[in-house]
């Protein structure tokens, strides 16, 4: 029972947010979920106010998603901070660019 009533408002696709699972017909992952209710703080209410195209049930299924599958999307949530990390340590700000040629010509 409650895996149909899940699987009606989160699916994965191939090529559609990296094949992560998301809120159907969104792309909102279920890890922007998590990370809107247990990082930041956000009530599933608060998350319906700032994302009102999907629906209360959409963010419970997602939650309920999580903790059926908590090592998996704690693990894409590490992957995705990581390479963000990793962005920011390669990829100088355009600002930083901007003025490094503004000394240099």
């Amino acid at each position: 029972m409650s895996i149909t009533v899940i699987q009606e408002h989160i699916e994965i696709t191939p090529g559609i947010c990296g094949g992560k699972p998301r809120i159907a017909g969104h792309r909102i992952r279920v890890q922007d979920i998590v990370i809107w209710h247990e990082q930041m703080g956000m009530s599933p209410d608060e998350i319906l106010y700032h994302y009102p195209s999907i629906t209360l049930s959409d963010i419970y299924a997602a939650l309920a998603y999580y903790h059926d599958h908590r090592d998996e999307i704690r693990s894409a949530i590490k992957a995705d901070e990581e390479f963000a990390r990793q962005l920011q340590t390669e990829t100088p700000s355009l600002l930083q660019q901007k003025l490094k040629n503004r000394q240099h010509g």
